[in-house]
């Protein structure tokens, strides 16, 4: 694609971390119900059917897992939208969460979220959730930017903020192909995600120029990758092997495939500690958003919430940040004006420059990281902004 000028520059938010949560404008809405005493039944008190009336600020639902196993996640993702709102002072919107896991699931979420007069939805979490989302949300005209890495939700009438494996292992193998490897093979687990690593593996060394020379699949056990790796070494001269895995189980997998073979992790090995101190993954590499403002962001967490977040809570911050930069041409009680998310100058964030595609998905500026003896280094910084 041939470098074009745009007409704006990356929208750039100041990142302010506040010191305290308890700073003045904080405007996410938890609904959950009060009951009124009986003795005072007259008295009206906020409930779960009723929500404060807004005059000048515009109504935000945030669809995630309040209850349940991920309801962890789902919380971080509140909390971080909440910062949000404290750290850049924003007055203008009033950010109301839902629960996903609740009793009829997203889509009644997202009911809900539309009776109560929402006019941008945030969240679903998960990829399978998106569709009944956006399902409801069309019929009010309501934008829905999910949470979601699914790429192949894209298109479907949903922004997706997430970064998948397709982003991730395209970067690396144009990096790896740039410092003159030539021959590229894969091990891939079995399942949806092997399926979506290996189509973006297979397209990635093509688009290179490089040499595809085997693909071995294994289930998702520890003793499963190590034959796939001896099968894969017993077949092929390798040069480079993407092992689209946890760290643990790429570690496994390497100590089979014999030295001098350069590995390619994914982004699942974003934000684990181990990697750095696995010895088979020494000289690996992987792509995945900058963590440079990452560490401000977690040290604010975690002094306001007593621990580390979820690495997947930035994205929660960023959609906050994303609503602000639209708001600009965002009047009060009109809709979301969706036609600016499309603005190819992109956004900054948290996780660096990040722009949506004709199809809605999150196209996002990814450094490229090597393993090191008890380090991970940059060795490909993220491009600041859009070129093209």
């Amino acid at each position: 694609m041939k470098a074009r000028s745009t007409a704006r520059a990356v929208t750039r938010r100041t990142v302010v971390l506040a010191a305290s949560l308890l700073a003045a404008g904080c405007a996410v809405v938890p609904r959950t119900s009060v009951p009124a005493p009986a003795e005072r039944a007259p008295v009206p008190l906020p409930s779960a059917s009723v929500l404060p009336s807004d005059q000048g600020r515009h109504r935000i639902a945030l669809l995630v897992p309040l209850s349940g196993p991920e309801a962890g996640v789902g919380q971080a993702l509140v909390n971080a939208t909440q910062m949000a709102t404290i750290d850049t002072g924003a007055q203008t919107l009033r950010i109301t969460s839902y629960d996903t896991a609740a009793e009829g699931g997203a889509a009644a979420a997202a009911s809900t979220a539309l009776q109560d007069g929402n006019v941008l939805i945030l969240g679903p979490l998960f990829g399978d959730e998106v569709g009944p989302v956006v399902s409801v949300a069309r019929s009010r005209d309501v934008p829905v930017i999910s949470f979601s890495n699914d790429a192949a939700r894209g298109g479907t009438g949903a922004f997706i903020m997430g970064t998948g494996p397709e982003q991730s292992v395209e970067r690396s193998v144009r990096w790896a192909r740039q410092q003159g490897t030539t021959s590229f093979a894969a091990l891939v687990p079995e399942g949806e995600y092997g399926e979506r690593a290996e189509a973006a593996f297979r397209s990635s060394v093509a688009a290179a120029g490089g040499t595809l020379t085997g693909v071995e699949r294994f289930a998702r056990n520890n003793t499963s990758i190590v034959s796939a790796a001896r099968r894969l070494r017993s077949a092929n001269r390798l040069q480079a092997v993407f092992i689209a895995d946890t760290p643990e189980r790429a570690g496994r997998a390497s100590r089979e495939l014999g030295t001098g073979v350069q590995i390619i992790g994914n982004e699942l090995w974003s934000g684990d500690a181990s990697v750095a101190n696995n010895p088979a993954l020494r000289g690996a590499i992987f792509s995945a958003v900058s963590d440079a403002r990452y560490r401000q962001f977690v040290d604010s967490y975690r002094a306001r919430f007593g621990a580390a977040p979820y690495r997947i809570a930035t994205l929660g911050y960023d959609a906050v940040l994303l609503a602000l930069a639209v708001g600009d041409d965002w009047r009060f009680g009109r809709p979301f004006p969706q036609r600016s998310l499309a603005d190819p100058a992109g956004f900054l964030g948290l996780d660096g420059a990040f722009r949506f595609d004709r199809r809605g998905t999150a196209q996002r500026m990814l450094e490229v990281r090597q393993v090191r003896a008890g380090q991970v280094t940059v060795v490909d910084p993220a491009p600041a902004r859009f070129a093209n």
